[in-house]
């Protein structure tokens, strides 16, 4: 394993599992994103505009760099449905040296 203080691992979370597949091939498209991976089918509870909500949700993991994150949530920003989306970006501590290699070689210009 490699550190990698610039890999960043960031979680979307969308109603439509056509809509994340969407945005996923957009941001790896505009090399946004080395990779988005869709999970499905998931349970959200969460508490908006004073009610309780729950809803169907998939989330989006995008592996990206820091230096992408400002463009990549401007862009999810635009193509996402709801009105406040979930866009949360973690660091990662470290990768495999190939798939650090990867994903760098994936986002260059």
């Amino acid at each position: 394993m490699e550190k990698s203080p610039e890999l960043r691992m960031v979680f979307v979370s969308i109603s439509s599992y056509d809509s994340a597949v969407h945005i996923a091939k957009i941001l790896v498209n505009e090399k946004l994103a080395a990779c988005c991976t869709v999970n499905q089918n998931l349970m959200s509870i969460f508490g908006w505009q004073g009610h309780t909500q729950e809803r169907h949700e998939n989330i989006m993991m995008i592996k990206t760099t820091e230096a992408k994150i400002a463009v990549l949530e401007a862009r999810i920003k635009e193509l996402h449905n709801d009105e406040v989306p979930e866009i949360v970006a973690l660091p990662v501590d470290s990768a495999s040296a190939s798939y650090l290699e990867w994903v760098l070689q994936s986002l260059a210009d």
